[in-house]
């Protein structure tokens, strides 16, 4: 078996309170393939960015990892001294972050930060990291590089800026970008652009990348596999168009109805009724339960593992047989998924 680039074990990431602690990333275990293109979704307060955080040690305060072991190529970095394990982590690993503003030096030019990784990590000379600067902001849409390489962040749009922390993410040549919506802040135009660009990177260079994002489009168009996450924790993981065509979590299943349809005409938008889970308190059983249209009693009563999903076709009942990572899924009635959408059209025709 192929030994992933980057493994994660049973990530823990805790945020201490004034009363207790806030358990925001709850036992996560994902890994990224050499070149492969995986995504991690999931709403609002899912424990997706500090997951992606905790990865390079740049968790905000007091935000700190309780548990968990990453593996690069195999190797297990656990118990490194602090500067070989930042030095291996930032040989591998670059990241685009999400809010941009926050990003970047406000008191240094663009195009300098850009060219700080080229001439610090891969010995450049001062002109050779100004072109390979002005060269990234060329491939991220940003039109008159030469002259924008003197500005400074406040002198550009939001937009503008996200792409200025892509190139920088780039400059070091990674061999796996962390992406935390690296297109929030671009228009639909600007945002293929980029998108485009980070899928050349991977067939050029073969450059892995983990990118987290709410926008199913964003990692439809650009990952193979996919991670969902609800609540601090993976609840269902595996190819991204099986997983689209036949999600095996309701949480899944529900975040694919959410999404506009514009072949269809509706009178009102689908949501994910309720609210999710108090991350300060216990949670008891399925933290998706008391939003989940097909919860039973036993779903409040004891939580469901993340386990290899059977698949079921029309003739038989077999274990999944596919290579590669398991399709996985932490739900108890995942034998009835097949059932889902038509359970929901009796129940939305009763409401009327």
């Amino acid at each position: 078996m192929t030994v992933p680039m980057l493994e994660v074990r049973d990530l823990n990431v805790d945020i201490p309170l004034p009363h207790g602690r806030l358990h925001a990333v709850r036992g996560i275990s994902l890994s990224v393939g050499t070149g492969e293109s995986v995504g991690l979704v999931g709403e609002s307060g899912s424990g997706k960015s500090l997951a992606l955080r905790a990865l390079l040690g740049l968790l905000p305060h007091p935000a700190r990892i309780m548990s968990g072991t990453v593996l690069i190529d195999g190797e297990d970095l656990t118990g490194m001294a602090p500067q070989q394990l930042h030095r291996r982590l930032t040989d591998t690993m670059s990241m685009i972050f999400q809010d941009s503003l926050t990003a970047l030096n406000p008191v240094k030019r663009v195009g300098d930060q850009i060219a700080e990784a080229p001439r610090r990590k891969l010995g450049k000379s001062r002109s050779e990291a100004r072109a390979i600067a002005v060269d990234l902001m060329s491939r991220v849409g940003i039109a008159d590089a030469e002259r924008r390489y003197e500005l400074y962040p406040h002198q550009l749009s939001g937009g503008m800026r996200q792409r200025i922390c892509i190139a920088i993410a780039l400059s070091t040549k990674p061999r796996l970008i962390l992406a935390d919506e690296p297109t929030t802040a671009l228009d639909v135009t600007i945002q293929a652009q980029v998108l485009g660009v980070l899928s050349k990177l991977k067939q050029d260079e073969n450059v892995g990348l983990l990118l987290v994002s709410h926008d199913l489009a964003v990692v439809s168009q650009t990952c193979s596999r996919l991670y969902v996450m609800y609540a601090g924790k993976l609840v269902e993981s595996g190819d991204l168009l099986d997983l689209v065509q036949s999600p095996k979590h309701p949480y899944t299943f529900s975040l694919l109805r959410s999404v506009p349809d514009p072949d269809r005409r509706v009178h009102r938008l689908l949501t994910i009724e309720g609210q999710p889970p108090d991350l300060s308190q216990p949670i008891v059983g399925c933290s998706f339960a008391p939003r989940c249209p097909f919860a039973v009693d036993l779903c409040a009563r004891q939580e469901p593992p993340l386990e290899p999903v059977v698949v079921v076709d029309r003739r038989a009942v077999a274990p999944q047989t596919e290579p590669g990572p398991p399709r996985k899924s932490a739900c108890w009635k995942v034998d009835t998924a097949p059932m889902w959408p038509s359970l929901i059209s009796d129940e939305m025709a009763v409401r009327r």
